[in-house]
């Protein structure tokens, strides 16, 4: 498959990005092969020399060389190399040899050297930065010694920053791509239990999520805040975040559901649940008002909640030419982004807000929240409307919830 072929170019590092059972061991063994072997099986390669590393010894033998897609199924047998248990060592007829590193002894790269290598599942390795610097030292024969990284992505540093480096090319596939060669019933149960999660887009669809510094929310936080039941709550919202411009190009209007329910410890404990984001993009101010307005008779919403600072009158104009009778709540938000947001992500903080299915959107712009503003791209409106619902659920205390009122 195409994510599965060496990029054309002069690069130092491919790295396949794919999800679980995407092909990525194929992948590796079938560009061994193709380095170390010539037209003839006798003929050199190549690469007369590699590394195979894994995260452990028994990895590298049981999943890169013995493995139902590693090195030896993948090979005819006038090619098959032949496995020295005593050097840790795959031996081609050829005389190209691979010998087998284990990730959690970089110690083990310092002397050796090669002219290319095979790194598999990177992001899971314990020492990941000491072993890939041992292993750039030891990239130091042939002309042009190349690494293939075939891992399923994770946030560590390492793996971002080889990602960034100008000498990396990438290929990237979701599980769904080597689905013919997957059991129906695997598909069919991890697409039940994680579509629509942080940990589904980054296992099967091959997503690198990365915290960034200083973010008012992260990956963990929101994975603890997921749920598949949606409650029943006592009072739902529809907020509305309009953009400044309309068109074509103009910014998101943010458009959240949300909902409060008692949490069973007094009239104070209050759960909100995220229900929805209906966020839209070139709408124009009649099209983002009906979705809203659609929302709210889809999940029989007690109240609209529209920030005004953008357009004013004109909000309110709009979504009343379209319901007269919507009860409205307008909003003018007087302090920063990130002041209104910090006290939203505390009630994350305390287990308090729980998020239904399909925000994944929603939940990638709240990671790009910080503390010293937005560090995504465009305006974060999604996540403006999902503090405006929250807010008028949970922090300005409704009536029948007195003891909130000091949050």
């Amino acid at each position: 498959m195409p994510h599965q072929q060496p990029p054309a170019g002069d690069w130092r590092t491919w790295v396949i990005l794919g999800g679980r059972g995407a092909g990525k061991t194929r992948a590796g063994a079938e560009w061994v092969r193709g380095v170390v072997e010539g037209p003839r099986p006798l003929d050199r390669g190549r690469c007369k020399r590699l590394a195979l590393i894994g995260e452990t010894q028994d990895q590298v033998r049981e999943v890169m060389i013995f493995g139902d897609s590693g090195i030896m199924a993948c090979s005819p047998p006038d090619r098959r190399p032949v496995w020295r248990a005593s050097r840790k060592c795959l031996v081609w007829p050829n005389g190209a040899e691979a010998m087998a590193f284990s990730a959690h002894e970089p110690e083990g790269l310092r002397g050796p050297q090669f002219d290319g290598a095979w790194a598999d599942e990177l992001a899971k390795w314990k020492k990941s930065q000491d072993t890939w610097d041992m292993l750039q030292f030891a990239l130091r024969l042939g002309e042009k010694p190349q690494v293939c990284v075939t891992t399923t992505p994770r946030n560590v540093a390492v793996l971002k920053r080889l990602l960034q480096s100008p000498s990396t090319v990438t290929t990237h596939a979701p599980t769904e791509a080597n689905r013919a060669n997957l059991a129906k019933s695997f598909l069919e149960e991890v697409r039940a239990r994680y579509a629509g999660t942080r940990l589904g887009r980054q296992e099967l669809d091959g997503v690198l999520f990365d915290d960034v510094e200083g973010a008012l929310w992260t990956e963990e936080l929101l994975d603890g805040a997921r749920t598949d039941e949606v409650p029943v709550c006592g009072r739902i919202v529809v907020a509305v975040d309009p953009p400044a411009s309309s068109g074509a190009g103009a910014d998101t209007c943010g458009i959240v559901v949300a909902g409060v329910r008692k949490g069973g410890q007094g009239t104070g404990d209050l759960r909100a649940v995220v229900l929805e984001d209906a966020s839209v993009q070139g709408q124009g101010p009649t099209g983002w008002a009906r979705v809203a307005l659609g929302a709210m008779q889809r999940w029989s919403a007690d109240r609209l909640v529209a920030e005004v600072n953008q357009g004013g009158d004109m909000v309110e104009a709009v979504i009343r030419s379209i319901d007269p009778d919507v009860p409205l709540t307008k909003v003018h938000a007087s302090r920063g982004k990130v002041a209104r947001a910090e006290p939203v992500a505390a009630l994350y903080e305390q287990g308090r807000v729980s998020h239904a299915p399909g925000l994944e959107q929603l939940e990638e712009q709240m990671c790009r929240m910080t503390v010293s503003g937005f560090e995504g791209p465009g305006s974060p409106d999604r996540v403006d409307a999902l503090v405006w619902a929250l807010t008028e659920l949970v922090l300005r205390a409704p009536k029948w919830a007195p003891s909130l009122r000091t949050l």
